[in-house]
């Protein structure tokens, strides 16, 4: 892990986890959201996330290291993530993101990330 990467520039782990709870905070609400984990608990997408997020920002190889590579649209695959799903998630995340005390430029560069990666998991326009 390089001292000047993303994760370690922006807080690393402790700053992941911030942001995956706050966002964990407003999926579990969400009635359009919620029942796509099949898990009760949140905790373990929460993890899965937060681990997913670490590693790409330059942080520890666990995501991989565990569940192999990442493989976003076929993990998403089984659920209907529609504009509105999407658009939710951002909402969710937006929130969460502008809970941290980041730079402005980190800021763009996480939001940058997070909003393309929600518009490339849509898989269906059905409702």
């Amino acid at each position: 892990m390089r001292d000047d990467s993303f994760y370690a520039t922006v807080g690393g782990h402790e700053t992941f986890v911030r942001l995956v709870d706050e966002f964990y905070r407003g999926v579990a609400a969400d009635p359009v959201l919620k029942p796509m984990y099949p898990e009760e608990d949140l905790g373990p997408a929460a993890e899965r996330l937060t681990l997913f997020l670490e590693q790409y920002w330059g942080g520890p190889t666990t995501y991989s290291d565990q569940r192999g590579h990442p493989r976003l649209r076929m993990r998403h695959a089984p659920y209907k993530v529609n504009p509105d799903a999407r658009d939710r998630w951002l909402e969710h995340m937006r929130a969460a993101v502008d809970t941290l005390d980041l730079a402005p430029l980190h800021r763009a560069q996480l939001w940058d990330y997070l909003e393309r990666a929600a518009h490339s998991m849509l898989n269906t326009f059905e409702d």
